[in-house]
């Protein structure tokens, strides 16, 4: 959010458990606009391919968001 709130093009991922957070938060630090990529919850008991499939999503959500 620094990033962003000083010009540059940046997105956050998170978990879909942390959206309210993340959009709060974004209000709070003056970004109320900022991208977010969200991914499936949870991660910390995602099997190997679990991870890499939510890792794939995430990559193509945030190239998505920061291409337009």
């Amino acid at each position: 959010m620094i990033a962003e709130r000083n010009g540059v093009p940046a997105v956050s991922i998170m978990t879909t458990a942390f959206v309210d957070a993340a959009e709060l938060m974004a209000r709070v630090q003056g970004v109320p606009l900022h991208p977010f990529a969200v991914i499936e919850h949870p991660i910390a008991s995602a099997d190997p391919k679990g991870i890499d499939d939510r890792a794939r999503i995430a990559v193509v959500k945030a190239a998505e968001i920061l291409a337009s």
